[in-house]
Order: C-alpha cells, then sequence, then structure tokens
C-alpha cells in the first residue's frame, strides 16, 4: 500500500478539527473543491471510507473517527516540536521554576551568583506549588521536592536539606536556655506540608531526637509553606524547626539564631528537573550545571557539623 501524502493527511485532520470542509479550507487557505479531492486520494490510498457525506454535510466515518484520533496526535507532535524549537531559538531567557519556599528563601538569593557568572543572560523564577509540565508549559528547569519529582523525564537529584531550631533573638528576651529541652517551653511554629508529601520533622520528632519529655503536648500554629513559618520566627512568634538553606542569611544578619544547632534530615531529597531543549540554549547547559553544583554545596552545608554561621557581633 503507498504512503498517504502528506498534504491529503493535513487536509483530513483539518476537517476533524474544523468539522466541516468548508472551515477546513478556510484554515488551509485552500479551495473546499482541493480540500475534498485531498481527501478522496486519500481514502484511495486507504482503501477505507473516511467521511460520510450526508447531502452538503460531511460527517467522520467510523474508520474516520478512528484514523482522525491517530493522525491528530502526529499534528499535535508537530505543533510541539515546532514550539520546542522556537523556544531553544531564544537566545539567553531561561523560565526557572520552584516550590514557593524554595523560589523565595533559597534560590532568589543564590540568583544574584548566576546574575554576576552570566550577566548577559535573564532569569525568570516562577514560585508555584504545582508540578509545570516541563516540554509543554513554557518552564526550562524545575526545582520540586521528593516523589512529586517523577513526574518529569530527565532529572537529578539536587540536595538534602536539614531542619534546625530557630527563632528571633527578641523572643528570647535575655533569657538563658540552658539545655535543648528549654526550647519545648516557647511557643512553637510547626511547618504541615500538604499530603502528597512525605512529613517533614515535626516538634514531637526533634523532642524524642533530644530526649525530653515524652509527655508533652504539641501545639501551636502551623504553616504549610516553610517560608512563612520561617518569617513569623524571625518576627519573635516563635521557634522554627527551619530549613538550613532557607535561613543562613538570616542566622548570618541576626534576625535569627539557633541556641541549639541540633539537626533533624528531612524525609526526602530536592530534585532538579528540566526540558532537554533548555540545553539547546546558548547559556542552558551553564545554568544547568551551576545549579547542580549550587545543590551541592547545599547538600554539605546543610549536613550536621557544617556549621551555620554566627550573627554579627553587637
Amino acid at each position: 500500500m503507498p504512503n498517504p501524502s502528506l498534504r491529503g493527511l493535513q487536509a483530513f485532520e483539518a476537517i476533524g478539527r474544523c468539522g466541516s470542509v468548508s472551515a477546513a479550507a478556510e484554515d488551509l487557505g485552500v479551495s473546499p473543491g482541493a480540500v475534498s479531492q485531498l481527501v478522496r486520494n486519500l481514502e484511495q490510498c486507504l482503501g477505507l471510507t473516511l467521511l460520510e457525506r450526508r447531502g452538503r454535510r460531511v460527517e467522520l466515518s467510523s474508520w474516520g473517527r478512528v484514523y482522525y484520533r491517530e493522525v491528530a496526535k502526529g499534528f499535535q507532535q508537530l505543533s510541539h516540536a515546532a514550539s520546542v524549537l522556537t523556544r531553544a531559538r531564544n537566545e539567553t531567557g531561561i523560565v526557572l521554576s520552584a516550590l514557593t519556599s524554595v523560589a523565595n528563601k533559597w534560590v532568589s538569593r543564590k540568583i544574584f551568583d548566576w546574575q554576576s557568572l552570566c550577566p548577559e543572560s535573564s532569569v525568570r523564577i516562577l514560585g508555584e506549588e504545582q508540578e509545570p509540565r516541563i516540554g509543554i508549559e513554557h518552564v526550562d528547569f524545575r526545582i520540586t521536592y521528593g516523589r512529586r519529582a517523577n513526574v518529569h523525564e530527565h532529572v537529578a537529584n539536587l540536595f538534602t536539606d536539614w531542619v534546625v531550631p530557630a527563632c528571633s533573638p527578641a523572643l528570647l528576651a535575655n533569657r538563658v536556655l540552658d539545655c535543648p529541652q528549654d526550647i519545648l517551653k516557647f511557643p512553637l511554629l510547626n511547618v504541615e506540608w500538604e499530603s502528597d508529601y512525605k512529613a517533614s520533622p515535626q516538634w514531637r520528632d526533634w523532642a524524642r531526637l533530644i530526649d525530653a519529655d515524652g509527655s508533652q503536648t504539641f501545639s501551636g500554629l502551623s504553616f504549610t509553606l516553610s517560608s512563612s513559618a520561617i518569617d513569623a520566627a524571625a518576627n519573635g512568634r516563635g521557634f522554627v524547626l527551619a530549613q538550613i538553606s532557607m535561613v543562613r542569611d538570616e542566622v548570618a544578619a541576626g534576625s535569627l539564631v539557633v541556641p541549639f544547632d541540633i539537626r533533624m534530615k528531612l524525609p526526602e531529597s530536592y530534585y532538579l528537573a528540566w526540558d532537554r531543549a533548555a540545553l539547546e540554549r546558548p547559556v542552558g547547559q551553564r545554568f544547568h550545571k551551576w545549579l547542580l553544583t549550587i545543590g551541592r554545596q547545599q547538600d554539605l552545608a546543610s549536613a550536621p557539623g557544617a556549621g551555620l554561621l554566627a550573627p554579627p557581633l553587637s
């Protein structure tokens, strides 16, 4: 059987998509007669009736409906391929999507180092909880967490974070903490992520780690965003089990303090996902390598023994 002509497939796909011969002709910029002839040639090639003619109207036959579903997939892929090329030709623009707290408290602080290394590039940072459809939506790179990384095709481990108890110096108000257990006497801010994440370390977990009284009841205000809980702690509202990656600047500036550097590891890692087409950009591979490098650096900085930056002396 000879191969169907591309023009015949294009005409047939347009009829199925537009709903009529005249609409398909207008979409393709040709005459209705030309469209009809192309489809008749296609039917002869296949040995099947694709259109049922009812007076001046035409409808897809049962074979036509089956064939259209498959042909439409091919044209959608062609359209996607054109979109990928258009994006790949974009000279220096990069779109980086990240979980909201990661965007606010980690990426937005690191990105200035990238700008120093590559001042000619332009990066747009999107803070969003929902996973983007990389390759379909206009997103080049995505920083996500845990099992959510499984929805992406190209993924690499970025870093594993740890949490540590932190608060504003004002909360202590000249009170001396004799032991880690004293932290549990203060207001405690909780971070409770959405249900599709493995739970982050909670205060009851940290209390077990330091051998605190197991009969204590833990309550307090809860946040779904780590960044919101950290901001509340910096405003003197209580202690938070803060991610090391998100509070180094606050600890260095003295707006947060860590009376006892006792860390707990997050149950899962952060991951970097990317669109392969983004690596064809002039700075795409360089940006990809830079993200993985700062991820490795953060992995070392978050682990116990790395040390937090001390607050400035007054």
